[in-house]
């Protein structure tokens, strides 16, 4: 099976993709929203810790994601092969993924990067409707992605762990790429 990354700016295709794969292949598609969100409505002990954050409008710190993470990984439906989707979101979140990895004896197979042009991506999300999916908005979360995520792109291809799937083309063709990569 397979443990995979999936990278790529807001709009990109990650979360469909990845409930596709997930499905195909019966593995778990890691969502650091989900998983916070579960945490947090079963008042788990970590749910209540970020729950605090959230609600004082912060963002939950690093080494509470990679605890939720921990604790997703370590669940037995995970042994086989999961999705991540949403984390690692710095450079800093994948040194901290990495040497969890490597104590939950795990490695990560590949890292895909979706690449879709802006232009392309801004279409995208205003055709969702979404209240918050205006044009500067979304340029803004593209211009923070290119500043702390995109520099992922970078570590993962020095480590030999990255694909580059163009995210533009129609769903089923980035479906059926990935597919060839499990």
């Amino acid at each position: 099976m397979a443990r995979l990354i999936f990278l790529g700016p807001p709009g990109a295709g990650k979360g469909t993709q990845a409930k596709l794969l997930a499905d195909l292949h019966n593995i778990p598609h890691i969502s650091t929203g989900d998983i916070l969100r579960a945490a947090v409505s079963s008042q788990t002990t970590l749910g209540v810790k970020a729950q605090s954050y959230m609600d004082g409008g912060e963002l939950v710190p690093d080494q509470l994601v990679i605890d939720l993470i921990r604790e997703r990984l370590g669940q037995p439906d995970a042994q086989p092969g999961w999705i991540l989707d949403g984390y690692p979101r710095t450079v800093v979140q994948a040194d901290s993924l990495d040497g969890l990895l490597i104590e939950l004896n795990q490695t990560c197979d590949r890292a895909i990067n979706f690449d879709v042009p802006d232009e392309a991506l801004v279409e995208r999300m205003l055709s969702r409707g979404r209240k918050d999916d205006n044009e500067d908005v979304i340029r803004r979360r593209l211009e923070v992605y290119r500043e702390q995520t995109a520099p992922l792109i970078d570590y993962y291809q020095t480590r030999e762990k990255l694909t580059t799937i163009d995210g533009s083309q129609p769903m089923e063709e980035v479906t059926e790429q990935l597919d060839k990569l499990i």
